[in-house]
């Protein structure tokens, strides 16, 4: 073992995790936490492993073979099912690039204290496209150091937040370890069905089998080939634990401190501190129902306006770092399943567009709540869309036709 090596394969995983923290993850999160408390952690952290078992499918893929995913299908594929799979996945795709372009017009809303409304975030984070086009001229290595900078934003901001709520730990490690949900009903059960739609992301197995290609590695010498295999997992491994450290940081904020509140209970704390935010939340005694929006609102009731603020860097850091990943993964699968060469800035265009369009109608004609509403849907999108991505690279890395001596045995 080798650190110096396993330096200069650390990247495609980092950039892969991405997908694990963006604000459609980060919802889900908060929702869980707050309506089933510390009961779904074994699930986060269930979907966090074979998350983790298909991105090392993904990687050993594009590791032993040279081509990604998409260009794969594209060989061994009929022309029907290749256009299916295509079109299955470019939907994936604009759903999850709906779901940054919600969160980054949440935070951009909330550090603005309102100021800024939500139409004009949306527009905003068009801006962010021609950045990324901008960085990404000087290289991959970069453009990998700056999503590891945005990750660590997440870790700091998300961990103030756990810092200052301070969950319990005996009911943390109980959440992981034991697989329960007493007392559970309808609603705890769409959550863990939702967790799962929002932590193994299609697209992101198309993401990492190309995004591996970018190392030398001389296929011909079959010892190199395991190296780097063994090296780009180790990398996965510590990407998505940090992912999940983030993921946990968030449940349990929410768990702690808003299991079974009622919306009385928030109110009362947001009128006594002067909240602007207080008609928010109706003076009943029905259950608390939160989302990145007012998920930052109660935050910043009860732990004070730097808590807000913090939420909203997070979550705009989740925002940005996402939509670059999800560029990518729409540049790779239109180049291996179409053939079609188009430059990244149209690529951007293209996909940006589409999935501000619908947003863009909605945060114009419709307040916060129902914008953000829409993640759940786009969630349910991404678990239906799972399949279209899971038999592609279940079948071809058992495959000894495709991945020679590296084929599964199962």
């Amino acid at each position: 073992f080798s650190f110096r090596k396993l330096w200069a394969f650390t990247g495609p995983g980092f950039l892969m995790s991405i997908a694990y923290l963006d604000p459609g993850n980060i919802e889900s999160d908060l929702q869980s936490g707050a309506v089933a408390g510390f009961k779904l952690l074994w699930v986060l952290m269930l979907a966090t492993i074979i998350g983790l078992l298909l991105q090392r499918l993904a990687a050993r893929l594009g590791v032993v073979t040279g081509l990604h995913l998409a260009e794969v299908c594209n060989r061994q594929y009929q022309k029907v099912p290749r256009i299916i799979l295509w079109l299955m996945v470019e939907l994936a795709i604009i759903g999850s690039d709906m779901q940054e372009v919600i969160g980054s017009a949440i935070a951009i809303n909330l550090l603005s204290v309102g100021k800024i409304p939500l139409w004009g975030g949306v527009l905003i984070t068009i801006a962010d496209t021609f950045v990324f086009l901008f960085l990404d001229k000087y290289g991959l290595r970069k453009l990998e150091a700056f999503f590891g900078f945005l990750i660590t934003i997440m870790a700091l901001t998300f961990g103030y937040e756990y810092i200052t709520v301070k969950p319990s730990q005996e009911k943390l490690l109980k959440g992981l370890f034991i697989p329960y949900c007493q007392n559970c009903g309808t609603t705890q059960l769409e959550q863990a069905v939702g967790i799962v739609g929002a932590v193994i992301m299609p697209h992101n197995m198309y993401l990492h089998s190309a995004l591996v290609k970018s190392r030398q590695v001389n296929r011909a010498n079959k010892r190199e080939v395991q190296e780097a295999n063994k090296y780009f997992f180790i990398e996965s491994c510590i990407a998505l634990f940090v992912s999940f450290i983030i993921n946990i940081f968030v449940v349990t904020v929410f768990a702690e401190a808003f299991f079974e509140k009622t919306n009385a209970d928030v109110n009362g704390v947001c009128m006594n501190a002067s909240s602007p935010h207080s008609s928010l939340f109706p003076n009943n005694n029905e259950t608390l129902e939160v989302d990145i929006y007012k998920g930052g609102v109660v935050l910043g009731c009860y732990f004070g306006p730097a808590a807000l603020y913090i939420w909203a860097i997070g979550i705009l850091a989740a925002g940005q770092s996402s939509t670059m990943t999800g560029t990518y993964s729409g540049q790779f699968v239109m180049e291996g399943f179409l053939n079609l060469r188009w430059s990244r800035f149209a690529r951007v265009l293209l996909t940006r567009s589409i999935a501000i369009t619908p947003t863009l109608f909605v945060a114009i004609f419709q307040d916060v709540e129902h914008l953000t509403g829409m993640n759940d849907f786009l969630n349910v999108l991404m678990s239906l869309q799972l399949p279209f991505a899971l038999i592609p690279i279940l079948t071809f890395t058992s495959l000894p036709s495709v991945m020679n001596d590296f084929a599964n045995g199962l």
